[in-house]
């Protein structure tokens, strides 16, 4: 008997390994408010904010609802 996956797909499902490792920890470092240590590139905020995981307010880059979903 075949078992399927029923999780939805990741939204790094399109990117290499690396490129998608690199995207989590930078969610994980805007969950984490942790952006003076680690700053966001704008190539990887401009990729979060296209995938709709990332918005910004106040000029500061804060995690969507999906973006929480992603690392969950």
């Amino acid at each position: 008997m075949a078992m399927t996956d029923n999780r939805t797909p990741t939204p790094f499902a399109d990117f290499d390994l690396e490129r998608a490792i690199a995207l989590r920890w930078t969610l994980r470092d805007i969950k984490g408010k942790r952006l003076k240590l680690s700053p966001v590139s704008e190539s990887d905020l401009s990729t979060l904010t296209n995938l709709g995981l990332v918005e910004m307010r106040d000029n500061v880059p804060v995690l969507t609802q999906a973006g929480h979903d992603a690392l969950d």
